[in-house]
C-alpha cells in the first residue's frame, strides 16, 4: 500500500466538489450499508429531483443542505486496497475563503473543480494560488459536469490550455487534468465510455498512484522541536515537550535553545510513556537536557543552521479579515508554538489573482494576497517556509477580537533588517526613575473631539508638576504641527499617529518620565496597540462626554463644518468613534466643573 495522502477538494461554488468526493465513496463501496441507506433516503426529498445527491455525504449542516453548497471544511478517511486517504471537502463561496485556506494547510495534494460550461474562474484561480501559497505543489483539475457540454473534446481541449499556461505561472510539481461528470460517475473509480477520446487514469486510480513525498532524508534533516509544555512535577525533573517537526534526536545529541543560543546535550527521551534513545519526525516526545536551561513554551529546542531568531522576516500572506490590512497595527502573531505581538509594517505588492501579477498596494482587503514585512516586539525562532512547513507558517490574531486575521508563511529577512540589533544600555530605565523619584507611567486621554480631554490633562499636569513631579503632555494638535505634520485623517494615517505617540511615549517613560496624551484615538484597535507597546505602564482615561455636549462646545467650529460636509472623516460625525472596553477611569465633563473632573482623576489615579 502506498503512503497515506491527504487532500483537498476546491474550486468556485456550485462546481461539484461535494458530489464528486460522496460519488467517489459511493461507486468504490467505501460507506457503511446504513450510510447508503440515508443517503437514498435524503436524497428524495432534497433538490436531485429523486436521483441520488451524492454532496450530502460530505455536506453535514443543514445550512448546507438547505443552501446547496458546502460552508464548513469536511474531512473523511477512506482506504482503498491500494492507500489510505484524508479528504478536505472546503466552501466555494468567496465568503468562506478563509475555511478554504485552512483545508490546505494540512493537504499535500489539491483537487480543483472546474464547471466545464463556465470555464475557469477568479476563484477558481484564487483557490489555486492559495493552495500553492500554502506548500501545495501536486494538483489535479477535475473538469466537472463533462455531460452539459456533451462530453466535447473541444471544451475539455480549451480549458485544460488554459489551466497549463495558468498553473506554469506557479510552484507547481505535477498537473494532471482529468474530464468527469460527478452526478454520472463519468472518469471518477472507473474509465468514461462517454469519453473514449480521454486515455488518462480516471479520478480515483490517480490518486492512488500519485507520489507526492518530498524526497527527504530525514536523518540528514536538523532536528526541530517548538516547546509546547514545560513538565516539572518535582524538582528532581525538567522536561520540556513537543511534537519533532524535523530530523532524528539520540539521546547525547548536543542541542540548541532558541531565541536565548545556550547548548545542552540531551540526556533522556520519553516517547509514549517510555524511555528511548531515539525519536523522530511526528513523534510527542518530552526532552530532558543534562543541565538546567531557560526554556518555556514557545521555545525551540534544535540542531542545525536551519531555524533563525529574528525581530522580523518577509512573508507571503492570505488576508481573511472583514477590516483591511492596514500597516502598523499590531496583531497577535503565532509561528510554531510561539505567540508575540507584531505588527506589518510594509505592504511590498498584492498579487493580482488573475495574472499573478504583482501590483502596489497600501491595503489588504478580505481575500487578497500579498507580501509584507511583519516586525515582531522580541525576538523569535522560525524557518523559511520551504525549509520546514510548519515553523515557516504564520497566522495574525486580531488583539480585540480574537479572530484569526490572516495565515501566511515566511520567505526570507527583511535586508534593511538583518543588521539591526538592540542595544542594552548601562543607565536603565529603573536607574533614571529612581533618580526622579516617580514610577513612569503613560496617561492616555481618549474621547471625542470637544470631550475636554486637553483641558483635563493640562489641569492634572499642573498639579503634578507642583506636586514635583516630571511630567510631559503631548497633545494631539501639537504632535501634528511637528512629528507628525507629514500625516493625514485617513484610517492608515490615523494608526501610523497612534503608532508614533505610543513609541514617543515609552521612550519617555524609559527616560523616567510620567507621560500623558491627549488624543481622540477613535480605534478601539489602535489604543490596544499603544497598551502593548507602552506595557504595564498604560493608563486608559476615557473622558465619555455625550457627543450633543462636545458639539455644543465646538470652540473650534469644527463640527459645524463635518456637518456642512466641509470637514471628510471626522470623529463622531462621518467617522466612528469606538468606546473603549474597559478604560482604567471613565470620567464625563459635562457635568462637573474642571475643578471636580480633575479632583475624581487624580483620586483614581491615586488608587491604581
Amino acid at each position: 500500500m502506498n503512503s497515506l495522502l491527504k487532500f483537498i477538494t476546491c474550486g468556485s461554488v456550485d462546481d461539484g466538489k461535494s458530489t464528486l468526493i460522496g460519488h467517489m465513496l459511493y461507486d468504490a463501496k467505501l460507506i457503511f450499508a446504513d450510510q447508503e441507506r440515508a443517503l437514498e433516503l435524503d436524497s428524495r426529498v432534497g433538490s436531485a429531483g429523486g436521483d441520488i445527491d451524492y454532496s450530502l455525504l460530505l455536506d453535514g449542516l443543514m445550512a448546507e443542505r438547505e443552501q446547496g453548497i458546502t460552508i464548513d471544511v469536511a474531512y473523511r478517511y477512506f482506504t482503498t486496497e491500494k492507500r489510505s486517504f484524508i479528504v478536505a471537502d472546503t466552501p466555494g463561496h468567496e465568503e468562506y475563503t478563509r475555511n478554504m485556506a485552512v483545508g490546505a494547510s494540512f493537504a499535500d495534494l489539491a483537487v480543483i473543480l472546474v464547471d466545464a460550461s463556465q470555464g475557469v474562474l477568479v476563484q477558481t484561480k484564487r483557490h489555486s494560488r492559495i493552495c500553492s501559497l500554502m506548500g501545495i505543489r501536486d494538483f489535479v483539475i477535475a473538469v466537472n459536469k463533462m455531460d452539459l457540454t456533451d462530453y466535447s473534446e473541444d471544451v475539455f481541449a480549451s480549458i485544460k490550455g488554459e489551466l497549463e499556461k495558468f498553473f506554469g505561472e506557479i510552484d507547481c510539481r505535477s498537473l494532471q487534468v482529468i474530464p468527469v461528470s460527478a452526478t454520472k460517475g463519468d472518469n471518477i473509480t472507473e474509465g468514461s465510455t462517454n469519453m473514449d477520446w480521454y486515455e488518462g487514469p480516471s479520478l480515483l486510480a490517480y490518486l492512488e498512484d500519485v507520489d507526492v513525498s518530498r524526497d527527504l532524508d530525514e536523518e540528514k534533516q536538523p532536528f526541530i522541536l517548538p516547546v509546547q509544555r514545560v513538565s516539572r512535577p518535582d524538582r528532581t525533573y525538567r522536561g520540556f515537550q513537543g511534537q519533532i517537526e524535523s530530523g532524528v534526536l539520540h539521546t547525547g545529541d548536543e542541542v540548541t535553545a532558541l531565541p536565548s543560543g545556550q547548548k545542552a546535550c540531551v540526556e533522556g527521551i520519553i516517547s509514549a510513556g517510555k524511555h528511548t534513545d531515539e525519536a523522530v519526525k511526528g513523534e510527542p516526545v518530552s526532552v530532558l537536557l543534562d543541565r538546567e536551561i531557560d526554556i518555556s513554551r514557545g521555545n525551540v529546542i534544535c540542531s542545525g543552521q536551519m531555524v533563525r531568531t529574528g525581530n522580523g522576516f518577509t512573508a507571503d500572506i492570505l488576508w481573511m479579515d472583514e477590516q483591511r490590512l492596514i500597516p502598523g497595527r499590531n496583531y497577535i502573531l503565532k509561528v510554531g508554538t510561539s505567540q508575540i505581538t507584531a505588527a506589518v509594517v510594509k505592504i511590498r505588492h498584492r498579487v493580482d489573482i488573475n495574472s499573478g501579477e504583482h501590483v502596489d498596494a497600501e491595503t489588504l482587503s478580505k481575500n487578497e494576497i500579498g507580501s509584507c514585512e511583519i516586525s515582531c516586539t522580541d525576538r523569535i525562532p522560525y524557518t523559511v517556509f520551504r525549509d520546514n512547513r510548519a515553523m515557516g507558517s504564520l497566522i495574525l490574531i486580531d488583539v480585540v477580537s480574537h479572530m484569526t486575521s490572516a495565515c501566511g508563511v515566511i520567505r526570507g529577512v527583511p535586508s534593511e533588517g538583518e543588521n539591526l540589533t538592540w542595544h542594552n544600555m548601562d543607565v536603565t530605565r529603573r536607574t533614571r526613575a529612581m533618580s526622579l523619584g516617580q514610577m513612569p507611567k503613560t496617561i492616555w486621554f481618549t474621547g471625542l473631539s470637544g470631550s475636554g480631554k486637553s483641558t483635563l490633562a493640562n489641569e492634572i499636569e499642573k498639579r503634578m508638576a507642583a506636586a514635583g513631579k516630571h511630567t510631559m503632555l503631548l497633545d494631539g494638535d501639537n504632535v501634528r504641527m511637528g512629528l507628525n505634520r507629514n500625516l493625514g485623517f485617513s484610517e492608515e494615517d490615523r494608526v501610523e499617529n497612534i503608532r508614533r505617540i505610543a513609541e514617543v511615549s515609552r521612550l519617555m517613560n524609559d527616560a523616567g518620565l510620567i507621560v500623558l496624551t491627549s488624543f481622540i484615538s477613535p480605534f478601539e484597535a489602535d489604543r490596544q496597540r499603544a497598551r502593548e507597546i507602552i506595557g504595564s505602564d498604560f493608563i486608559e482615561i476615557y473622558v465619555s462626554t455625550p457627543l450633543e455636549e462636545c458639539e455644543k462646545r465646538d470652540v473650534k467650529g469644527l463640527y459645524k463644518k463635518a456637518r456642512a460636509g466641509e470637514i471628510p472623516q471626522f470623529t463622531g460625525i462621518s467617522s466612528p468613534y469606538e468606546i473603549p472596553s474597559s478604560p482604567e477611569i471613565t470620567v464625563d465633563t459635562s457635568g462637573m466643573t474642571l475643578k471636580e473632573a480633575a479632583d475624581y482623576v487624580i483620586s483614581m489615579l491615586e488608587k491604581l
